[in-house]
């Protein structure tokens, strides 16, 4: 199993969730972020009063799946999240070691479903 969070721009996640209800993906968690990276900060003005904006706002969606699912996934998160500028975001992705569903103790793969 792999776990893959993904760090994209708000006004992309409902065509994301979209895609991944189309293909079985349901159990995700949505996390509201704010980072910068080559994005860097913007100059706002507020009031005559110049300030430097540092975070932008961001969506972490995180999920489990099975290993032959990832490269799928991670295609579909390109394609659903890309618009070609600079902050459209990162996806990581790292083995899980185990799952256990809290409610009746299931473990492995059954329990991520």
């Amino acid at each position: 199993m792999k776990k893959v969070e993904a760090i994209i721009r708000p006004e992309k996640f409902q065509t994301l969730r979209d895609k991944l209800s189309s293909i079985g993906i349901g159990g995700l968690t949505v996390t509201e972020a704010a980072g910068t990276g080559k994005q860097k900060g913007q100059t706002g003005v507020f009031r005559g009063t110049k300030f430097q904006i540092q975070l932008h706002s961001k969506i972490k969606v995180e999920m489990v799946i099975e290993e032959e699912k990832k490269d799928e996934i991670v295609q579909l998160i390109i394609d659903s999240c890309s618009t070609g500028n600079v902050g459209d975001g990162k996806i990581f992705i790292s083995p899980v070691e185990e799952v256990v569903r809290i409610r009746t103790g299931e473990r492995g793969e059954s329990a991520v479903i």
